[in-house]
């Protein structure tokens, strides 16, 4: 029997408007639409450093903060790698969970960080993630 490993996680919300629509659907959301996205961003590590912490928030919000300010106030449709793939909230927290894991790997924030997920919410109520299992 496996023992499940023991993990600290962390979590941090961004946010930015954006508009979008979603190409082959049938309804209202094939017409251009805003949203106030919020991305919410997990990661988790076995280890904490000398004073107890497992990632500084403020290092992790830069990281999505800045991955996000590209797409904020635009329209994501006309803006790669979404103007082949569609915006949806699935599509675009697997495009953010690879570009954030690959921005982690090269920052070292933390040698045993790992990044778990990352959810894509376009209001209170409706949201998708994408991740480890």
């Amino acid at each position: 029997m496996n023992t499940p490993k023991k993990l600290f996680s962390v979590r941090v919300l961004v946010e930015f408007s954006a508009a979008h629509h979603i190409r082959g659907y049938d309804g209202e959301c094939a017409r251009p639409h805003g949203h106030n996205w919020k991305i919410e961003v997990e990661a988790s590590t076995a280890q904490l450093n000398q004073i107890g912490i497992a990632v500084d928030f403020k290092v992790l919000k830069a990281m999505v903060k800045k991955l996000v300010d590209r797409y904020d106030h635009q329209d994501l449709n006309t803006i790669e790698p979404f103007n082949d793939l569609n915006p949806t909230a699935e599509t675009m927290a697997q495009v953010f969970f690879s570009e954030l894991e690959s921005g982690i790997q090269k920052s070292k924030p933390m040698d045993s960080l790992e990044l778990r997920r990352v959810t894509v919410w376009e209001n209170d109520r409706c949201c998708a993630s994408f991740g480890l299992v």
